[in-house]
C-alpha cells in the first residue's frame, strides 16, 4: 500500500517577493499553488504556480521534481495543462499582453511547440471535447466573471466572442464571502474610496501617478467582494461540471465550487453540493484553486491550494483528496480529516473509506534543545501550520521530541518545517510581473534531518536517517507500514536551506491508538437570520481530541466538513468545556442536514443526524 499526508511531500520553491504593497520589504517563503493534475501516458502530472518544474508520479504518493524548459512562461501563475491525444498543452497567466499556447509530446524533455496566442487571460483552463470541438475557460476577478469560448483546434484561435458564464454573490452563498470563515460581506464603494486613497497616501504617489490598468485590480483589493477564479472543467455522462475558486487564496475557507450544464458554453447552474472541495479546519487548510482527474483505475482525484500565509500572502502548498460523482451526478471530494495519512491502493477505491490511522500527537508534551522566545516545542503539536517550534540558535543538532507519555503503535510520521522571516537576500535579480515581482530560487536545496524513538527517554533507535539526504522536502512523511513501538519520538535537525534557525509548525504522529474511542457527542445547531450562517454548540467532553463537522443537502449526503480541535489546555487537563463555532459557508435556498463526530487518538465516533431548522 502506498500513502501520501496533506500538504503533499514535494520540493516547495522559495519565492524572493518584491511584492508592492511591502513598500520595499523583501518576503520570502516557499510557495506552489493552482495545481494542474493530469494523467499522461502511464504517469501523473502536476504544474503548479511558480515552481520552475514539474512533480511526476507513478502512484500518487511518491513525486519527483523535474525542471521545465526556460522557453515556458514560468513566472507566470496558475499553469494549465490539458491532455489532447498525444498531446500535453500549456498555457499560464499573463495581463496586459498576449499569452501563448504551448504543447509538446514529451512533458519532461520536450520540445514544447508554441502556439501564439491573441489575447491576455488570468487562470486558464482549456477543455478537450469528445467531438474534437475546444472549449476555453479564463478569469481571476472579484470585478469580472469567469469567461468562456470556443476555439479553432488547429489555430487556438476564438471562433466565438467571449461569453460571461459565471459570477460571484456572497448575499447568496455564503462560502463565496471573504475573511475566516467566510466572515465578511463587501464594502460600500466610500469605504472603498476612502480605503484607496488611503493606500495613495501611504504609497507615496497620486491617482494620476499610477498606471490606468491598476487601478481597478488595487481598488478590488479593498471591496471585499469574493474572488471568482481558477476555471477547471470537467465533463461526465453527459453534463459540463465547471468548477471555480473563491473567495481569496490567503483564507482557511478557500474553496472549490462547481456549476453544471448540458453545454460546455452554459447556461450554467449552480450544483447542489457546494462548495465541492472545502477544507477549512485541521492542520493546515484550504482546498481551492484546483483541478480534477481520473486515475488509472478510473478513480477521480481533487488536486487544490492549501493555505499558510504568514511569511507572505501567498504562502501556499498543495493537496490531493478523494472525490466522485455520485448516482445523482452530484460531484464530491472527501476532505474529512484531510491532512491525515491518505492509502492509495491499486484498483478502484472507496472515495469515503475512514482513515486507518489517528492523530497520536495532539497536544501531547514536546521538549527541545532550545527556543526562541514565544516559539517554544508546544508550537509543534498544536496542529497549526500558522505557529511553530523554532531554535534559538542556528547550529547543526537542534531537536525537537515528542513524548506521547506511553508506548504506542506509530505507522506514520509527518515533518512539516517552517520558515520565520528568513534574513536572506535574493540569490539572483527580481524578475516577473509589474504587480507581483519575484525571483524563484533556482538552485537544489538540502533538507536534513535524523528521527530516533525511544521507550524509556534514555535509549534511543534510529526510525529514520536523512542526514545526508540531497532532496529539500519541508513536508517530508515517513511511513512504517507495520508499526514501530515508541514512546518518544526526536527530530534533529541536521541543515535546512540558508543556515537559518531551524522551525517546524508539526511534528505529527500517526497510528491505530489502542484504547477507547469517544463518546457520542452532544450538540445543537442552528442557522442565522441570513440563512448562510450554521451556529454549532457542541458538549466538548474529555475523551475527545476533537470534532468533525459535517453537513449537506440531504441526509446522506453530508459532503461537506469542518474539523475542530479541542483547545490544548482542556485536552491535556482531560476537561469538559462547551464548544461554540459557527460556520459560514451555506447556501441561502438550501436546506441542510449536520452532523457532529467526535475523534480521539483511538477512533472516530459517528454523531446523529439531525435537519438544520431556520
Amino acid at each position: 500500500m502506498k500513502y501520501y499526508c496533506n500538504p503533499i511531500n514535494v520540493p516547495y520553491r522559495y519565492q524572493f517577493n518584491m511584492d508592492p504593497r511591502s513598500h520595499g520589504k523583501l518576503q520570502i517563503d516557499r510557495e506552489a499553488a493552482d495545481p494542474s493534475m493530469i494523467f499522461f501516458k502511464g504517469k501523473y502530472y502536476i504544474f503548479a504556480s511558480m515552481n520552475l518544474s514539474v512533480w511526476v508520479s507513478e502512484d500518487l504518493a511518491d513525486w519527483q521534481a523535474y525542471r521545465l524548459p526556460e522557453n515556458l512562461p514560468l513566472y507566470d501563475y496558475a499553469p494549465d495543462a490539458r491532455v489532447c491525444g498525444d498531446y500535453v498543452y500549456f498555457c499560464a497567466s499573463r495581463k496586459g499582453e498576449n499569452c501563448n499556447y504551448y504543447r509538446t509530446k514529451n512533458i519532461i524533455e520536450g520540445p514544447y511547440e508554441e502556439i501564439p496566442g491573441t489575447f491576455d487571460f488570468w487562470d486558464p483552463n482549456l477543455f478537450f471535447d469528445e467531438d474534437g470541438k475546444v472549449y476555453f475557460y479564463w478569469g481571476c476577478s472579484n470585478i469580472t466573471p469567469v469567461w468562456g469560448v470556443e476555439l479553432e483546434p488547429s489555430t487556438m484561435l476564438p471562433r466565438t466572442e467571449g461569453i460571461e458564464l459565471i459570477s460571484g454573490n456572497g448575499y447568496e452563498r455564503g462560502y463565496e464571502r471573504m475573511g475566516v470563515d467566510n466572515c465578511e460581506f463587501p464594502r460600500s464603494e466610500e469605504e472603498v474610496e476612502a480605503m484607496f486613497q488611503g493606500f495613495l497616501k501611504s504609497s507615496g504617489m497620486t491617482q494620476e501617478q499610477m498606471p490606468a490598468q491598476y487601478i481597478p485590480q488595487i481598488r478590488g483589493m479593498f471591496t471585499r467582494r469574493p474572488f471568482i477564479e481558477g476555471p477547471w472543467m470537467e465533463k461526465h455522462e453527459g453534463k459540463y461540471y465547471l468548477q471555480y475558486a473563491c473567495p481569496g487564496a490567503e483564507y482557511n475557507v478557500y474553496a472549490d465550487g462547481v456549476y453544471v450544464s448540458d453545454s460546455p458554453l452554459g447556461p450554467f447552474q449552480l450544483a447542489q453540493n457546494n462548495p465541492f472541495s472545502y477544507h477549512p479546519g485541521g492542520f493546515m487548510p484550504g482546498a481551492g484553486h484546483g483541478s480534477t482527474m481520473w486515475d488509472r483505475n478510473e478513480n477521480l482525484w481533487h488536486a487544490s491550494t492549501m493555505r499558510i500565509s504568514v511569511n507572505h500572502q501567498f504562502e501556499r502548498r498543495v493537496g490531493i483528496w478523494p472525490a466522485g460523482f455520485d448516482e445523482e451526478g452530484e460531484l464530491f471530494c472527501n476532505q474529512n480529516y484531510g491532512d491525515w495519512p491518505i492509502a492509495v491502493e491499486e484498483g478502484k477505491e472507496d472515495p469515503w473509506r475512514e482513515p486507518q490511522w489517528y492523530l497520536l500527537s495532539y497536544a501531547k508534551p514536546a521538549s527541545c534543545s532550545s527556543f526562541a522566545e514565544g516559539k517554544g516545542a508546544q508550537k509543534a503539536v498544536n496542529e497549526d501550520s500558522k505557529s511553530w517550534w523554532r531554535a534559538a540558535g542556528t547550529s547543526s543538532g537542534e531537536w525537537l521530541e515528542v513524548d506521547l507519555e506511553k508506548p504506542s503503535d506509530v505507522r506514520a510520521i509527518q515533518i512539516n518545517f517552517a520558515d520565520d522571516d528568513l534574513p536572506v537576500a535574493s540569490p539572483g535579480k527580481i524578475q516577473g510581473s509589474a504587480t507581483q515581482p519575484r525571483y524563484i530560487e533556482e538552485r537544489d536545496l538540502c533538507t536534513r534531518w535524523k528521527l530516533e524513538g525511544s521507550l524509556d527517554g534514555k535509549e534511543y533507535f534510529m526510525i529514520e536517517d536523512k542526514s545526508e539526504a540531497v532532496t529539500d522536502l519541508p513536508h517530508d512523511l515517513v511511513i512504517r507500514e507495520e508499526g514501530i513501538l515508541v514512546r518518544f519520538v526526536r527530530l534533529t535537525v541536521v541543515q535546512i536551506p540558508y543556515d537559518v534557525a531551524p522551525c517546524i509548525s508539526g511534528l505529527r504522529l500517526f497510528g491505530p491508538g489502542a484504547g477507547e474511542k469517544p463518546a457520542q457527542a452532544g450538540f445543537r445547531a442552528s442557522r442565522s437570520g441570513d440563512r448562510l450562517d450554521m451556529l454549532i454548540t457542541i458538549e466538548g467532553k474529555s475523551d475527545a481530541s476533537g470534532y468533525n463537522i459535517l453537513w449537506g443537502h440531504k441526509e446522506d449526503k453530508l459532503y461537506h466538513s469542518y474539523q475542530i480541535f479541542r483547545a490544548p489546555d482542556d485536552v491535556r487537563s482531560m476537561r469538559d468545556a462547551v464548544i461554540e463555532k459557527r460556520i459560514g459557508a451555506l447556501v441561502k435556498e438550501r436546506e441542510y442536514y449536520v452532523r457532529v463526530d467526535a475523534y480521539n487518538e483511538n477512533g472516530i465516533t459517528r454523531g446523529k443526524t439531525i435537519k438544520l431548522q431556520g
